[in-house]
């Protein structure tokens, strides 16, 4: 625990985090006196260090309690035991851009050096469970857990989603932050107008949508995960995950999974899988690149939650 006085404190992913540089995407609070933070956000001078341990053309440095990212012509970021982050921003980046790295591959490294599973994906609470929606980036992750937070499910979290394990061995979701990143394509499917929200970065078309009246603060056991892939057909199909398939889709969809084996992490990960791989159900759900699939997935996610979804 690293001391802190008189800063604001933020609440996420489980963690208190203290930061010089403002995160309106988190809870926030004032406080007055001196006060634990788990985790410090601190600007630095970072450009030496990077020199002195990268090789040209390196986007990352990894060592164990140790990352250093190179985000091109933006910042250079260091994460450093679990309770750290540095940033060094270049001229002219944008402070939306920095605070994306800081709550995305920042975020995720701190997790694994607290040896707190990071899992890439979308987590909705539905009927005091979590259910994680894994897949590539592009997949429709974020869009699959709007159309179900439609339905009145609340968010747990969105894009990195912390799980460990409790006493008995069942894993657990910690609540990240209530905000999700959507396309512009889907806000006009939800009917949503794009001029309320706030580009991620400048002139992209991928949205901050804060959503505080639909987040679950609470933690929530794992019940569920679905995998999400896109093909060429016109179909949508489900079918189950069973033995060591879900074993290599977890490291899979672990975030940023290649820090963990340059971390000296690959042991820990692995007794983490092999306790949870059978603690929940594991499925994969297919869909058409050419049409708007989403209220159709949620529809069949909340069918197999239910036990009436069609299993192969």
């Amino acid at each position: 625990m690293i001391s802190t006085l008189s800063k604001t404190i933020y609440k996420a992913f489980g963690l208190t985090l203290s930061s010089d540089i403002h995160l309106p995407e988190l809870p926030l609070r004032k406080l007055d006196v001196e006060y634990q933070s788990d985790v410090v956000i601190e600007e630095a001078e970072l450009y030496d260090m990077w020199s002195a341990h990268s090789e040209p053309g390196d986007d990352f440095v990894i060592k164990q309690n140790l990352v250093m990212y190179h985000l091109d012509e933006k910042a250079i970021f260091l994460v450093q035991d679990g309770n750290k982050i540095f940033y060094s921003p270049f001229e002219g980046s944008h402070e939306r851009e920095i605070r994306l790295y800081l709550l995305g591959t920042c975020m995720g490294a701190i997790l694994l050096q607290r040896e707190i599973m990071p899992i890439h994906g979308s987590a909705i609470a539905i009927n005091g469970k979590a259910y994680a929606i894994v897949g590539d980036s592009g997949a429709g992750k974020s869009t699959l857990a709007s159309a179900l937070m439609k339905r009145g499910y609340r968010l747990l979290s969105d894009d990195v989603i912390p799980v460990t394990l409790n006493d008995n061995h069942q894993p657990i979701v910690t609540p990240s932050y209530p905000q999700q990143k959507l396309w512009l394509d889907s806000l006009k499917h939800f009917g949503m107008k794009s001029t309320r929200y706030q580009p991620l970065i400048v002139r992209e078309d991928k949205f901050a949508v804060p959503v505080p009246s639909q987040f679950a603060a609470e933690s929530l056991p794992l019940a569920g995960v679905f995998e999400l892939v896109t093909d060429d057909s016109d179909a949508i199909e489900i079918q189950q995950f069973l033995g060591l398939e879900r074993f290599y889709k977890l490291f899979y969809h672990t975030y940023r999974n290649f820090f963990i084996q340059r971390s000296g992490l690959m042991e820990w990960h692995f007794n983490l899988c092999t306790k949870m791989i059978n603690q929940f159900g594991f499925y994969q759900l297919r869909r058409p690149v050419n049409r708007f699939t989403a209220n159709d997935l949620a529809d069949m996610i909340v069918k197999t939650i239910h036990g009436g979804g069609k299993r192969s």
